[in-house]
């Protein structure tokens, strides 16, 4: 796998003096002024919790999240302060699930964290403690979280119908009141009515959710082979919405991004064939540890083959912002609206699924800041 662009105007070269690192400046023509490089700003760092999503709250706290299977020794979910400690959140008992005890009221292997307009938090729970395991039943969930008060606001589970042998359900956007989340282990949109808690699966095992099967992740020149020792295949996993929240975005892993309008998808009475219908290839992207969607419709993406921070403009050109090696799996960028874009580093290619049961993360687990150039923020 090898990252591909469009032939569109070149970006110019901007050779870091530390750290080794290459920053590509967004030019406007052939031949733009050299902009300032951006730079790596490690904001947090512990040595338990390979946390993979982070959102800063309106109190300035770091919420970071680890699922379970990549090797996690802190909790499900915490604040993770600048000594390194880890407090779990919201409290104690959300991050004390056990076999055998309740599922709707801990966490059991938390994959994502997404604050909406109102600074809420949502968090997306697998719901399986293994890496491609069965949901515990009643254990996939969405946990909704007042973060000015730290009280949840209401837990949403998926009924028998909606989860399948292998589901992980892997994130969420929220728009008015309907969720979209992604199933990348068997390759469906779920359509969650935030009112009554219903749930549809949509495009269920349709190209536009499933890996291709030729399809590769590369990390640091390496196929990332899952435990039968074959490629891996992520099947629904980024998804975005644009502003306003008119079109939802979504594929696998490895690409192809597709597009369709969310009053389609909000619409019950359509079948998958009838929705099939609406839906158009938006962006042919290499595969992605995550994605953000920007005020202005940039997508922001962070390419595995090499550990590079994308920037996709509303107008199609696409540049690069940052490329280290320090970005090693890059997974959940976080775009705080104040002209920073967080962004955590959970080696996931280094968790013990992927590595004979060992895993091969180098520690500290950091989060890295991002100052966006002036015109983005």
């Amino acid at each position: 796998m090898l990252l591909t662009l469009p032939k569109r105007r070149l970006a110019l070269v901007v050779a870091a003096a530390m750290a080794g690192v290459v920053f590509l400046a967004e030019a406007t023509t052939a031949s733009a002024a050299t902009a300032h490089p951006a730079e790596l700003v490690a904001v947090r760092e512990n040595m338990h919790m390979p946390w993979n999503a982070v959102a800063v709250d309106a109190r300035g706290r770091f919420i970071v999240s680890s699922p379970r299977w990549t090797g996690n020794t802190g909790p499900a979910v915490a604040i993770a302060e600048k000594n390194g400690t880890l407090k779990a959140y919201p409290d104690a008992a959300w991050n004390n699930w056990k076999p055998g005890s309740d599922p709707g009221h801990a966490f059991i292997s938390v994959n994502a964290i997404h604050e909406d307009a109102r600074g809420d938090l949502w968090f997306v729970d697998t719901g399986s403690p293994e890496f491609g395991g069965t949901p515990v039943i009643d254990g996939a969930k969405v946990v909704h979280i007042d973060p000015r008060t730290d009280t949840v606001i209401r837990v949403y589970t998926f009924p028998k119908e909606v989860i399948r042998a292998h589901t992980y359900v892997d994130d969420i956007r929220i728009n008015g009141n309907h969720a979209y989340l992604t199933d990348a282990g068997e390759g469906a949109i779920l359509v969650l009515d935030l009112d009554n808690g219903s749930v549809r699966r949509r495009f269920d095992g349709m190209s536009f959710t499933r890996a291709r099967a030729n399809d590769k992740i590369v990390v640091n020149g390496k196929v990332l082979t899952s435990g039968d020792g074959q490629p891996l295949q992520v099947n629904a996993d980024p998804l975005e919405l644009s502003p306003g929240g008119l079109i939802l975005y979504f594929g696998p892993l490895s690409g192809t991004l597709s597009q369709i309008e969310t009053r389609y998808l909000d619409d019950d009475t359509l079948s998958d064939d009838a929705l099939a219908q609406h839906v158009s290839t938006w962006f042919d992207n290499p595969p992605v540890g995550g994605t953000a969607m920007g005020a202005d419709g940039s997508l922001y993406y962070t390419p595995l083959a090499d550990n590079s921070l994308m920037r996709r403009a509303p107008d199609g050109t696409v540049s690069m912002l940052a490329r280290d090696k320090r970005l090693r799996w890059v997974d959940a960028p976080f775009l705080d609206g104040h002209g920073h874009i967080y962004l955590p580093v959970p080696q996931i290619d280094g968790a013990p699924a992927f590595n004979q049961g060992k895993s091969t993360a180098q520690f500290p687990i950091k989060v890295y800041r991002v100052d966006l150039p002036a015109g983005l923020r």
